[in-house]
């Protein structure tokens, strides 16, 4: 019988330090694949072996193996790229992937489509430009999301200098990374330790953002630790700690479900790093082993109850947490178009549709943003919301920039309707293992047809936010949309409404496992009734909760 509790654990804890047998994999001639446990350590590189659904099929009747490729995710804490690393991440793009870059929901870069024997060569040209892949996705710390507007105020600054220190202090320990993927002097000997993570690392992943009120533009509650920035009289003070939040459910399992975290305490800048490692330390001991479904936080600390999690926390850190200060939200969205800075320079935000960046027919952006990147002297910040904002632009650039976005069609913000600036979707078929339906390829289709019916009642300009997911798990944090779609099987989707445009409420189901007739046959007269009765100001989500028309049907 195993001395693990199940057999993600087993992977784990004989895996010396997220080792396994892939360097020895990526060497096999014979297949496109790694070995079945290697693809749940790669995922601590930062990698996810897939195959192409689309072709999947023809393939198995021509007995071929699957399509199989690797996507591959940077560790891009809150999301900064100078224009030199945005000119290798684009040429990585082009000559080992499948030609586009994806901005994330946790403001980062995948690549898609790398074929195995081009990921190494791939994470070292990565390395090369002063990034990293570690601990990008697995039972760790993630990448650390904070506010994208960097440099409103020094406080903004300070609030991503700390997402920097909490990337770094979180990261894993084991040079495995540095032996497979940049030719370190292989382990002889035992392995080396994780102080933090131990043999087996956390139970499941952890998701950790800074927001700075009055932007939620990380959606602070869907965090593992959301860390809501203090500012007072221009100086940051410190962070409302909110602990539990997770977007991930399974259709049909009453016992899996997406939470918003709670408020736990304070704590002064000082303390962050300690206080973090201790809430990590409490669910790397605390969380659920045996069944993965129930591994997050969130489920951790509804088994134990919210006030033994903080006074557990509290007892690791030896001190107690100070009581939360007071803060406010405003919306959850980007900001478009031109801002000024407080150092005097500007900063450009653009709406990228899905995240995806790619010169496909007309749409020239991978080349456009080429272009920018050759000649603009700041740098890039991307946002949670798959978005993009070209930051540090000196008054007397901004002409050269308005007409690199104007040349190769990326102003699109400043004519699309408000719910397709606003929306977001996951990447989902044809490459996600996990998507039931088509999330980022249906979201044009669909917002064409959103759009009809808010022309029809005088909503086009109408800030409404759609989220689409191709599954339950939450990639594109869907719970949080005042519309959105969530996957059951191809054409065919949950309708889920009555989220706030802050980020602090989640949706409801409204209709189950329906198409898109029936989906928009839904719609159509809660937008009517919305553009008939709706005060001044009242976002949608607020003016369905208001009106108590979220009746799911039987």
């Amino acid at each position: 019988m195993s001395d693990y509790p199940s057999e993600f654990e087993r992977i784990k804890g004989e895996s010396r330090n997220l080792r396994g047998s892939i360097a020895e994999g990526l060497r096999d001639p014979v297949t496109g694949a790694i070995a079945d446990d290697d693809t749940k350590l790669i995922k601590f590189h930062g990698s996810y072996q897939q195959d192409d659904r689309d072709v999947r099929e023809e393939r198995r009747r021509q007995k071929l193996e699957p399509a199989y490729s690797f996507m591959l995710r940077a560790r891009l804490p809150g999301g900064v790229v100078t224009p030199e690393q945005w000119l290798v991440f684009d040429r990585l793009a082009r000559e080992y992937a499948n030609g586009t870059l994806r901005i994330t929901s946790r403001q980062t870069f995948q690549w898609h489509g790398i074929i195995k024997h081009n990921l190494k060569p791939t994470i070292a040209a990565i390395d090369r430009a002063m990034a990293t892949t570690i601990a990008a996705c697995g039972d760790v710390a993630r990448n650390v999301v904070s506010t994208a507007q960097p440099v409103e105020s020094a406080a903004h600054a300070l609030a991503y200098t700390w997402a920097v220190r909490l990337s770094e202090h979180l990261e894993p320990k084991t040079r495995a990374y540095h032996e497979i993927w940049l030719d370190g002097q292989p382990l002889d000997g035992p392995v080396e330790h994780e102080p933090l993570y131990g043999p087996t690392y956390l139970p499941r992943k952890f998701k950790i953002g800074i927001a700075v009120p009055p932007l939620n533009d990380v959606d602070v509650f869907s965090q593992d630790l959301g860390l809501i920035a203090i500012i007072e009289q221009g100086e940051l003070r410190g962070f409302n700690l909110a602990v539990g939040g997770g977007m991930g459910a399974t259709h049909g399992d009453p016992g899996t479900y997406p939470r918003l975290g709670d408020i736990m305490g304070f704590v002064v800048p000082d303390r962050l790093l300690a206080a973090a490692e201790a809430i990590v330390a409490v669910q790397r001991d605390w969380g659920d082993r045996v069944e993965r479904k129930h591994a997050r936080l969130k489920y951790t600390i509804d088994r134990h109850g919210l006030p033994a999690f903080k006074a557990e926390v509290e007892r690791r850190l030896g001190s107690a947490l100070d009581a939360a200060r007071p803060y406010r939200f405003d919306h959850n969205a980007d900001r478009f178009g031109w801002t000024e800075a407080t150092d005097g320079r500007w900063q450009l935000t653009l709406q990228i549709d899905a995240g995806r960046l790619a010169d496909a027919g007309d749409r020239r952006w991978l080349t456009g943003l080429r272009e920018v990147a050759q000649v603009h002297e700041g740098g890039f910040r991307l946002t949670c919301n798959q978005n993009l904002i070209i930051v540090g632009v000196r008054a007397e650039q901004r002409a050269a920039i308005d007409a690199l976005v104007e040349q190769y069609g990326l102003d699109g913000y400043k004519t699309h309707s408000a719910v397709r600036v606003h929306a977001l979707a996951c990447v989902a078929l044809p490459t996600c293992g996990l998507a039931m339906a088509e999330a980022e390829r249906y979201l044009p289709d669909f917002v064409d047809k959103l759009e009809t019916l808010l022309d029809r009642h005088g909503l086009r300009d109408a800030p409404i936010h759609l989220r689409l997911s191709g599954c339950p798990n939450g990639c594109s944090r869907p719970y949080l949309g005042e519309i959105a779609l969530i996957g059951r099987a191809p054409g065919r989707y949950d309708l889920r409404l009555g989220a706030d445009a802050r980020g602090q409420r989640l949706n409801r189901p409204y209709r189950i496992n329906v198409d898109e007739e029936a989906i928009l046959t839904a719609l159509d007269p809660l937008l009517a009734s919305y553009a008939a009765e709706r005060v001044e100001g009242e976002r949608f989500g607020d003016f369905l909760e208001r009106r108590a028309l979220l009746v799911l049907d039987p």
